[in-house]
């Protein structure tokens, strides 16, 4: 008797489960933070035109799913609470509520690895996360999602994971946050006195390119190669059985490593590498064209966000890779501003640091970071409602992952405040500086050049500890040298005495830049050069020609 009666309410519970067809997007969570000042998208799915209604701080707004079950209603604009509160979604007999939600600003971290580092990575962190008492910053992780077409959600595995769930800038949960945002965030929430989330979106090694839409990159001409390539993996993939037949492969492979590993044993010879298992699945869930904007973009797309933060780079400077950056950076500004539906979205854009060891004048001179970080500052200068933000000072050795990241978010905490909030100083009128000295044009008299900066930028112009460092000129030959040079009011002069008829004059122009010119604030000058000569890019081919690409 009671084993028919335990039967029957499986079976009564598999039967619900089976009904349970209320759902919202893994985005919306227990602790999430919510936009203030804006109306809310909440969406979902549901049974085919079903009623739904969601109640959250005193409002209740219903809307009907269409035929497909989906559904998307508008809560009105909420004022910042740091109150957590309850989000409760209904239909029918079914219910979903989300539990200590907060109002504040809502930023997304995008790119790759240098976004993506964690806290616990980072310098200071036996510091920083002991000492993280920050509830009110609340942060989530996706998890690193790539398809060749949109999808409208991603998994998460459970709620304990460290991917796909908030959480709260406390020591117990913070050492997986992005350690840029982190810092960001806790600016941002000192100054403005809010509640701050951060939806972590980065991915280590990728390139502008996969942030995309897809059908953006198919004009491009320097994309051809990327496309395909992968399409040719795709091929390759369906043509080899997929699954079944890669796992076959995979397994004679192994087989032939084995009995090879064996005979190199017997030899004394150094054993063949083990074949990687990565390269016997699918081109599909791997970086690719537009794949992180299908799998890691679009599913979040409906967010009511502040704003977002994007530091991306590296990838796209090795090799030929620059090639389609003069497209697919700016293109990643108007792509996000699309799905995310707001023409003028705020971007921090971070140019990226050097890693390399310095070698030769030639090499520095044509070195693939400063490419990168030339066009970088095109495209910030080309878009409105972006900020660009230097880090050539932050990394001090060789390592693509320079530990120090907290003037790296605090910079950009500085652009936002100054550029989105419009914050000011205390007990000042004046905006809240966030630029460094930028370049806008020279002079060449007396064997000497004289350079020109931007407005504010170059108030209290100095040269760091006195020292002339990072400064490079060349005359008529192109040949660079070394260059000296002193600050004279808000110019700064530079010569070098072998040079009686300077040309050109570059500065913070290596692989890992040296650089040493400040403004009042301690900000560091942008990098730049006064010529436009065309660079051969180290482990490249062509030349990378700026008059061309920037128009």
């Amino acid at each position: 008797m009671h084993t028919i009666r335990f039967l029957a309410l499986v079976i009564f519970a598999c039967h619900l489960s089976a009904e349970q067809t209320l759902r919202l997007p893994s985005i919306f969570g227990d602790k999430m933070v919510l936009q203030q000042g804006k109306p809310i998208n909440i969406w979902g799915w549901a049974k085919a035109g079903a009623e739904v209604e969601a109640q959250f701080a005193g409002q209740r707004k219903s809307v009907k799913a269409n035929g497909k079950g989906k559904w998307m209603l508008q809560l009105d604009k909420l004022l910042t609470s740091f109150k957590g509160r309850e989000l409760v979604v209904t239909s029918g007999t079914e219910k979903i509520t989300l539990t200590d939600i907060l109002v504040g600003e809502l930023w997304v971290c995008g790119g790759q690895s240098n976004m993506e580092w964690s806290l616990r990575a980072s310098r200071d962190s036996d510091l920083e996360v002991a000492s993280a008492d920050s509830p009110h910053i609340r942060f989530i992780r996706l998890p690193h999602i790539a398809r060749p077409t949109a999808q409208e959600d991603f998994t998460v595995t459970n709620k304990t994971s460290d991917q796909g769930n908030w959480r709260q800038a406390i020591p117990e949960q913070v050492e997986n946050c992005t350690a840029v945002g982190y810092y960001f965030a806790q600016r941002l929430s000192r100054r403005l006195k809010v509640p701050v989330g951060l939806i972590d979106v980065s991915w280590g090694g990728t390139m502008a390119q996969h942030w995309v839409l897809k059908d953006t990159l198919k004009p491009f001409p320097e994309m051809q190669p990327y496309l395909e390539q992968f399409d040719s993996a795709m091929k390759a993939w369906v043509d080899g059985g997929e699954k079944d037949g890669a796992d076959k492969r995979y397994a004679a492979d192994l087989k032939a490593w084995e009995k090879a590993r064996v005979e190199a044993k017997a030899k004394g010879e150094r054993e063949p590498r083990r074949p990687n298992q990565n390269n016997y699945t699918t081109p599909a869930n791997k970086r690719q064209p537009g794949g992180m904007m299908n799998g890691m973009i679009l599913p979040i797309s409906k967010m009511t966000i502040a704003g977002a933060l994007f530091y991306q780079g590296e990838n796209n400077s090795f090799g030929t890779s620059w090639k389609p950056f003069h497209r697919t950076f700016p293109a990643v500004i108007t792509d996000w501003r699309r799905v995310f539906g707001e023409a003028d979205l705020p971007m921090g854009l971070v140019q990226i640091a050097g890693w390399s060891t310095r070698r030769s004048m030639t090499y520095d001179m044509n070195h693939h970071t400063n490419v990168i970080r030339e066009i970088q500052h095109h495209t910030w200068a080309r878009f409105k409602n972006t900020g660009l933000i230097v880090t050539y000072d932050t990394n001090s050795n060789g390592s693509i992952h320079p530990g120090h990241k907290r003037p790296v978010g605090e910079r950009l905490a500085r652009w936002a405040l100054a550029e989105v909030y419009k914050a000011l100083p205390h007990k000042s009128n004046k905006p809240i500086e966030w630029r460094g000295p930028i370049y806008a044009g020279h002079e060449i008299k007396d064997g000497k050049v004289y350079i020109n900066f931007e407005g504010e930028t170059a108030r209290g112009l100095r040269l760091n500890k006195d020292v002339a460092e990072g400064f490079y000129i060349a005359g008529k030959d192109k040949e660079f040298k070394h260059g000296r040079a002193r600050v004279q009011g808000s110019q700064l002069v530079v010569w070098q005495e072998e040079i009686k008829e300077p040309v050109a004059v570059r500065y913070a122009w290596s692989n890992l830049p040296h650089g040493t010119l400040l403004n009042f604030r301690e900000l560091p000058a942008y990098p730049f050069r006064t010529d436009n000569w065309p660079l051969t890019p180290h482990q490249s081919t062509g030349s990378y020609e700026v008059d061309k690409i920037s128009k």
